[in-house]
């Protein structure tokens, strides 16, 4: 329930505040004087599109705030707390919602929900929530076939709710299975030949079984086999050197370390210092044999067919080179191409196996969204019976006595997600006559009943707690505007109703009186709201019935039509 409503430089309101609360508000006032405003008001506070055109003349900003009741338990309080908001405990479950929306004269917008900014999307997230907005462009939706089926489905309430979603769950999975096996049959002989290049480019690289790091390996044994004699050599002078096999043994290094190590073991005995020079000079020995050892065998490998060796390992080079200038940059590359490639092959490798689960899958569940469909028509089948009678009865109240509003529920061939119904909303004008869709076979004003007779039955659910309307008394005079007058109170008594009337016949029946006021005294109109109680209201009815609001007759009429809605 909104509480309050701030409004600041919208339109020709300079700043005005309407007081709300529980029950039936009207709003009256001369044409031209803002009714509509509030009526934008309410919409930017709902998220609509913001449009700098609505900033009142000379202002550099418009702002709207609100004072909203709501569950603190319910859903709105928990959107508002996960967009990081407060709604502010007031007792018995309740709390104190604030909500605000500025408009800058150069179109930039901004919203505050629960003392933090939020996007107008959640505004318009909550709106669905709190409020529903009727205004003229609301009895064009009517005539939709969407708009049509989505008040038949609230009407159905939880039994239909419940069904809905288990089709959703059930259409959204059968219709995602449908569209892979489609794309699989479809792509299946461009995924065979991309599967076949792939198998001969996988092939080319297993033949080869190249490893990780082995063109820099092989790039380093050729540069090695590629100097093969001069390494050799270098190897025989350095062993000769170290361990010469010549006659003349004194010439190499063993034989001079042995020699050191004979002299100095002579002598060790009289200088233990010497002794342990002695030992540094037989390390020296052995180190020098196993050296020499190695360049031994160094050079014998150099026996072998190297040039034999050489041309394998340039070979191979190529082959590799070959390789990763078709899947490198790197020889690493084409082992990743290696891998995902097998895991892509196996992908399309397994299509047929896939495309004939797929198609298992999407029977099995075309059968269930089918027979989800079926039991979503009976039970908008039975509901619309239903709200055929009570929409009905109701519009017999709002004198159309011989009308009859009947739903129309008609199964199609396709599914949609949210059935396969097709539901529209027929008007029988009298009895007999042929019914006609609502946009052919009712006027403005009989479009204004219709949607709140709608309206009137579906708050029996208790689903939303505002409603405004927008001259929903539009093209509607004498007993039918004290009929929806009197509709109005009673959908007051489920839900908070605000009206925006040109009609005393309504207005009489409001709980609460709201008066849009024009001042002229300065250079630019200023509009302000004010509370009519006592004598002000009756001059306001009075106007509202003759626009003689000083007439003895119309004041008279006016607190006759007052005590008749008292009455009633």
């Amino acid at each position: 329930m909104i509480e309050e409503i701030g409004i600041r430089g919208l339109g020709v309101i300079g700043e005005a505040t309407l007081p709300l609360g529980t029950g039936f508000t009207a709003l009256t006032g001369e044409t031209g004087a803002g009714k509509t405003m509030v009526v934008t008001a309410v919409g930017l506070l709902l998220g609509e599109r913001a449009d700098a055109g609505v900033i009142r003349s000379g202002a550099d900003r418009a702002s709207v705030d609100a004072r909203w009741l709501v569950p603190t338990d319910g859903v709105v309080a928990e959107r508002v707390a996960d967009a990081g908001g407060d709604v502010e405990p007031l007792g018995d479950g309740r709390g104190e919602l604030v909500v605000s929306r500025t408009i800058a004269a150069e179109g930039r917008s901004r919203a505050s929900v629960g003392g933090r900014s939020a996007p107008a999307a959640l505004l318009a997230e909550l709106a669905e929530h709190l409020v529903v907005v009727h205004g003229q462009s609301d009895q064009i939706r009517l005539k939709s076939a969407a708009a049509q089926r989505e008040a038949l489905d609230r009407f159905a309430g939880e039994e239909l709710r419940a069904v809905l979603t288990d089709y959703h769950t059930a259409f959204t999975r059968w219709t995602a299975g449908r569209d892979e096996h489609e794309r699989l049959v479809a792509d299946r002989d461009a995924r065979a030949a991309e599967a076949d290049e792939l198998r001969a480019q996988l092939a080319e690289i297993e033949v080869l079984a190249p490893q990780a790091g082995e063109l820099d390996e092989l790039t380093r044994r050729a540069e090695r086999l590629s100097n093969a004699e001069e390494l050799r050599l270098a190897a025989a002078e350095a062993h000769e050197l170290l361990s010469s096999d010549s006659p003349d043994e004194e010439r190499d290094i063993l034989s001079l370390l042995a020699a050191a190590r004979r002299s100095l073991e002579r002598a060790a005995a009289l200088d233990p210092e010497l002794s342990a020079l002695a030992e540094q000079v037989d390390a020296l020995a052995y180190q020098a044999t196993d050296a020499a050892a190695g360049l031994a065998g160094y050079a014998a490998g150099f026996d072998l067919d190297s040039a034999r060796e050489l041309e394998l390992v340039q070979q191979r080079i190529a082959e590799l080179t070959l390789l990763v200038r078709k899947y490198g940059p790197t020889l690493e590359d084409a082992l990743a191409f290696l891998e995902g490639g097998s895991a892509r092959l196996l992908e399309l490798d397994t299509d047929s196996d896939r495309i004939e689960s797929l198609q298992s899958e999407v029977a099995a569940d075309a059968v269930v969204v089918a027979e989800l469909a079926d039991e979503l028509s009976a039970i908008r089948g039975a509901a619309g019976a239903r709200l055929s009678d009570a929409v009905s009865a109701e519009l017999s109240a709002l004198a159309m006595p011989d009308a009859r509003l009947l739903v129309d529920v008609r199964g199609r061939d396709d599914f949609t997600s949210s059935g396969r119904d097709a539901v529209q909303l027929l008007l029988q004008p009298h009895p007999g006559g042929e019914p006609r869709p609502l946009g052919k076979g009712a006027s403005g004003g009989e479009l204004s009943r219709i949607m709140l007779a709608i309206e009137v039955v579906l708050a029996q659910g208790g689903s939303v707690p505002t409603f405004v309307f927008d001259e929903v008394d539009a093209g509607v005079g004498g007993a039918a505007a004290i009929e929806i007058g009197r509709r109005l109170a009673r959908l007051a008594e489920q839900a908070q109703v605000i009206v925006v009337t040109h009609l005393a016949q309504v207005a009489a029946f409001a709980t609460n009186h709201l008066r849009v006021e024009k001042d002229r005294s300065g250079d630019v109109t200023e509009s302000s709201v004010r509370r009519l109680d006592g004598d002000e209201r009756v001059a306001e009815m009075a106007r509202l019935l003759s626009g003689l609001p000083d007439s003895d007759t119309g004041l008279a009429h006016a607190r006759e039509l007052l005590a008749v809605a008292g009455r009633k």
